[in-house]
């Protein structure tokens, strides 16, 4: 019993031993990322990237990363990976902070943080556009091999409080991978474009992602500011057609209400109503058969009979009686 004791005291000492490697020193010191850089890789998108601290402790742990975003919207996620894509609006800059944490069961270990910021592209204030809205359409499409419907686009806008005459805007989208720039534009007095129509596109009506939209411009006079927009593709006024099993159920309607039609008037031009359920013959209008009263009254044991006959002709009338005795 003494040696079995013994082995066990033994095993339980190397199981905390183990237990201590494997579990997070609480004393461990974290130390920052580095090499933290923000890269603008498509309209309204960044790539955050940084690198592990090389002076970095190892021991046995899974180290992870928060992110914060300070600007334009600040918002916090946690992250394994060193490298994290954001979809946000660029024209009023953008900054974001990044730090080394350690989770355990009792408490959260954190790193400093360290930051990077792109600053707000140049132009003059009152330059760029105001009021952008964009709305799309979704058609079918009977050319395509790859999708049975089309999607357009539309965007109107105002031209800058500030921006000289001879500014000009453009237009671009992108949606997943895919950017592509206006060509067809509506214009105001002063030959400023002020809409946009994509015909086709490479939107998707019930996709995911969003729908990035950037107008910059141009002018001898000043430097135009760009401005961007994110829209969500289930919040723009969608204008979807039918599927086509819906136009199926509304043409085999319309078919039975034209079928009921036809069988309708033929109903009537053979009189075939009137044989199936004939009219109920309506009481005679004659004054004569309204009342006609029959007594028969028999006196004593007497065989004779007294027969009353009264006829109302008219009313107003003078009436006649026939008695037969």
């Amino acid at each position: 019993m003494i040696i079995v004791a013994h082995v066990l005291l033994i095993l339980l000492g190397a199981t905390e031993i183990l237990q201590a490697d494997l579990l997070p020193d609480e004393k461990i010191s974290l130390l920052p990322p580095v090499n933290f850089t923000i890269k603008v890789t498509g309209l309204a998108q960044v790539l955050l990237q940084w690198k592990p601290n090389p002076d970095q402790e190892q021991r046995n742990v899974n180290l992870e990363y928060q992110v914060k975003i300070n600007a334009p919207k600040e918002d916090d996620y946690e992250t394994r990976i060193t490298e994290s894509k954001c979809v946000t609006i660029l024209h009023k800059g953008f900054s974001a902070s990044v730090r080394t944490i350690l989770q355990s069961d009792h408490s959260l270990l954190a790193s400093s943080w360290v930051s990077a910021e792109l600053h707000a592209p140049p132009g003059s204030p009152g330059t760029s556009i105001v009021n952008l809205t964009c709305t799309t359409n979704t058609t079918e499409d009977n050319y395509s091999r790859l999708r049975s419907y089309q999607v357009s686009l539309h965007c109107t806008w105002l031209v800058g409080t500030d921006a000289p005459e001879d500014t000009q805007y453009f237009l671009y989208y992108r949606y997943g991978s895919w950017t592509e720039e206006c060509q067809e534009y509506s214009k105001d007095t002063l030959g400023r474009n002020i809409a946009c129509w994509f015909p086709r596109t490479f939107i998707l009506s019930k996709g995911r992602d969003w729908l990035a939209v950037l107008v910059n411009g141009s002018s001898k006079h000043s430097a135009i500011k760009p401005f961007d927009q994110l829209f969500a593709l289930h919040a723009i006024g969608n204008d979807e057609h039918k599927p086509l099993r819906e136009w199926f159920l509304i043409v085999i309607m319309a078919t039975i209400c034209f079928i009921l039609l036809i069988l309708s008037l033929i109903c009537k031009i053979c009189h075939l109503w009137i044989k199936l359920f004939p009219p109920i013959p309506a009481p005679k209008s004659n004054i004569k058969d309204l009342f006609v009263t029959t007594n028969y009254e028999k006196a004593g044991s007497s065989e004779t009979e007294i027969e009353v006959i009264c006829y109302i002709e008219k009313i107003g009338v003078e009436t006649l009686e026939d008695s037969v005795f």
